[in-house]
């Protein structure tokens, strides 16, 4: 959820939703370095990819959306994600998934039925999923970051479900569970 905090949870608003795909093979890898460079992390989000953020306001959700997002992300195949390698965006340190072409998909499917909610609010031009590690360190602590996970990849990922996960104030917690068409 890039862009989301300035470092602590102070970026979030009560209220707000996102969309995510949990990597639970990502956590051994990833844990302690998600916990102190990754400010989701310590607001509760498990290692995941964004789908889309921010969705809706959590005021806005409701049976009839639960129920559009239920037809909407059942209509998308499960599928695998491999994780081998790093990436950088601008002051971040992701994993980068392959292939990503399914969660591009995901992310457009879900922005082109809500179009009041883009990806980002907007902020990016290009959809880019990845696996935020790290963000706003210096150079040398992603560094440090990538030569240690260097040696714990590669993995791979069975998706198979979106979480909308809501924040209350002080966590992140998880509202629903999505499935993916088999």
């Amino acid at each position: 959820m890039r862009g989301m905090a300035d470092g602590s949870t102070s970026g979030f608003r009560t209220g707000q939703t996102g969309l995510i795909v949990r990597i639970p093979e990502a956590e051994p890898s990833v844990r302690r370095w998600r916990e102190r460079f990754d400010p989701s992390a310590r607001a509760g989000v498990p290692a995941h990819i964004t789908v889309l953020f921010p969705f809706l306001a959590e005021s806005r959700i409701d049976a009839l959306v639960h129920s559009a997002l239920a037809d909407v992300l059942g209509s998308r195949p499960a599928f695998d994600l491999r994780f081998e390698r790093c990436g950088r965006l601008p002051g971040v340190l992701c994993l980068v998934p392959d292939p990503d072409t399914q969660l591009r998909q995901l992310t457009e499917a879900i922005a082109d039925r809500w179009p009041e909610a883009p990806p980002y609010g907007g902020r990016f031009a290009e959809i880019v999923p990845h696996l935020t590690i790290a963000q706003g360190q210096e150079d040398a602590v992603l560094e440090k970051a990538e030569a240690d996970l260097a040696g714990r990849l590669p993995f791979t990922s069975h998706v198979s479900s979106v979480e909308l996960i809501v924040y209350d104030g002080t966590k992140w917690q998880e509202r629903a569970s999505f499935t993916l068409g088999e």
